[in-house]
């Protein structure tokens, strides 16, 4: 996922939520990488499944373990991914 830019993981309910530039993209679950469904994401993933990665979560592209493998194809998934997606949210500060 380098290709797509700074990629990073955090742990999250157990799992790992992933995030590119800041913005959340996906979540690791069970060794499975599943990415936010965005319009652009499905144009670029036109045959990637919608699954919840967890019980009780929104469907996200399933992305498989062969495609995993295939860099330049999943740094495009992400950087599409990515441009569908607003702007993270401002925190707020603590009094």
């Amino acid at each position: 996922m380098a290709g797509a830019g700074t990629v990073s993981a955090r742990p999250m309910f157990g799992e790992y939520g992933v995030y590119c530039e800041g913005k959340f993209i996906g979540v690791i679950c069970n060794d499975r990488l599943f990415v936010k469904p965005t319009a652009a994401g499905r144009a670029h993933g036109v045959d990637l499944p919608e699954k919840p990665a967890y019980e009780g979560a929104k469907p996200s592209l399933a992305v498989p373990e062969d495609r995993v493998e295939d860099a330049d194809w999943l740094a495009g998934l992400i950087r599409a991914t990515w441009g569908d997606l607003p702007a993270p949210r401002a925190k707020k500060k603590k009094a």
